[in-house]
């Protein structure tokens, strides 16, 4: 999920490589200031940042493009802020179980949780010590974000969405988990906490059944805010309320709207996942994961 993160301006000559102007913001006030690669990763879902630790932790699946089998040799790996893996293996930690096709990650405090396949994970990020919880029914955990000591797990294959209450249940155990929804044409995907008090959700369906942007009030009611925009994965709520949202049938990073729609600020991904922003005095940096060619693409807007 989204997280924030610092990169310098220098970066490691030969990991990363710098692309200008290979977007297109049509935004008015915003403009792609440069993109940069880093290059190594082996099938890396989503980005997550630490703050406190300032290193950036990426899901990877680890051995084939198969992100329902369960091999056992999916990972976590701890990442520079220059792009630089420096744990290749920083989650789980040796004897700490087994991930096998990691994917959301979500990161608050000294924890973090992580989706793989058909459970959740919660680790300590100091002690890097976990647990998992099973989730009965679920077909293809994805995403996973917290809102108010609330967890929600996505499932985009099965059109769900999960609940796990408490959030925090590494050292509480056994949270509540329920299902809060099914069967309605969302197939949830990216989700995020809105600055309303609502959960924002993007779907990700076929490349013939295009998914939009939704919002789940505390009531449980689902409000469709815009239809039929493509598979949707990375989802994040800038300043203004607009959204930055990654799209595989474009191959692109873009930004959405109410009043101006989808507008495309980078392409030329295969497979744009989950990916992390971070407010700079410039703007916006967004790192966003491609499955597909095994990479990261730092883009960074000002505004």
């Amino acid at each position: 999920m989204v997280r924030r993160l610092v990169i310098g301006l220098a970066l490691a000559a030969g990991l990363i490589s710098v692309q200008m102007g290979t977007g297109k913001a049509q935004e008015k006030g915003i403009r792609i200031l440069s993109e940069q690669t880093a290059t190594g990763m082996a099938f890396p879902e989503s980005v997550a940042y630490d703050p406190q630790a300032k290193v950036l932790y990426v899901s990877q699946f680890g051995s084939e493009l198969k992100p329902a089998e369960k091999d056992g040799k999916g990972r976590i790996s701890k990442v520079s802020l220059t792009g630089k893996i420096m744990e290749e293996q920083f989650l789980p930690a040796p004897g700490g179980g087994i991930l096998n096709k990691p994917k959301g990650l979500w990161v608050e405090g000294n924890r973090l949780w992580v989706t793989d396949i058909d459970v959740v994970w919660e680790f300590d990020l100091k002690t890097r010590r976990g647990t998992k919880v099973d989730l009965p029914g679920i077909k293809f955990a994805n995403d996973v974000t917290v809102r108010a000591n609330v967890l929600f797990v996505s499932d985009n294959r099965a059109d769900q969405l999960y609940r796990v209450e408490p959030a925090d249940f590494l050292e509480k155990g056994g949270p509540k988990v329920t299902r809060v929804f099914s069967g309605k044409s969302v197939n949830p995907n990216g989700l995020y906490p809105a600055r309303d008090g609502s959960l924002l959700m993007v779907g990700f369906g076929s490349p013939q059944e295009p998914r939009g942007v939704y919002s789940l009030g505390a009531g449980g009611e689902i409000k469709v805010l815009a239809k039929d925009l493509g598979r949707l994965d990375g989802l994040f709520e800038m300043d203004d309320g607009t959204l930055l949202v990654t799209e595989w049938n474009s191959g692109s990073l873009s930004r959405w709207s109410a009043k101006t729609g989808m507008q495309t600020l980078a392409k030329g991904f295969k497979g744009p996942a989950d990916f992390c922003v971070v407010s700079e005095a410039q703007g916006l940096l967004v790192v966003v994961p491609d499955l597909v060619k095994n990479e990261l693409r730092m883009v960074r807007l000002a505004r």
